[in-house]
């Protein structure tokens, strides 16, 4: 497994595991970051309440990038550093992906 470090705005650094090789991921509640293949850019970031919808909801953005994950049972945690790594990343604002958007 390959993991990525993200800093937020806090300070904290949390970290974020890359989508499975297989493409399966469970139905679970977290976040996600979106970079770019090679430099690790970071394109996007967001948070959705069943992640292995990820790839279908970013398939258009995917295109030289990877995708990263990290598990937030608690929504209070995951808007909480989501709110951090966005604040962080000033450049995303108005790009991300939430729990939110799903239901439109």
């Amino acid at each position: 497994m390959e993991f990525i470090d993200i800093r937020g705005a806090s300070g904290t650094t949390y970290r974020f595991r890359r989508w499975p090789a297989s493409g399966a991921h469970p139905p679970i509640a977290g976040n996600f970051v979106l970079v770019a293949t090679g430099t690790r850019t970071l394109i996007d970031v967001g948070m959705l309440d069943d992640l292995s919808l990820a790839p279908a909801a970013l398939e258009t953005r995917r295109t030289g990038a990877e995708l990263f994950t990290r598990f937030n049972i608690s929504r209070r945690d995951r808007e909480a550093e989501h709110a951090d790594v966005a604040q962080a990343h000033p450049q995303l604002a108005g790009s991300t992906l939430t729990a939110a958007s799903q239901a439109a």
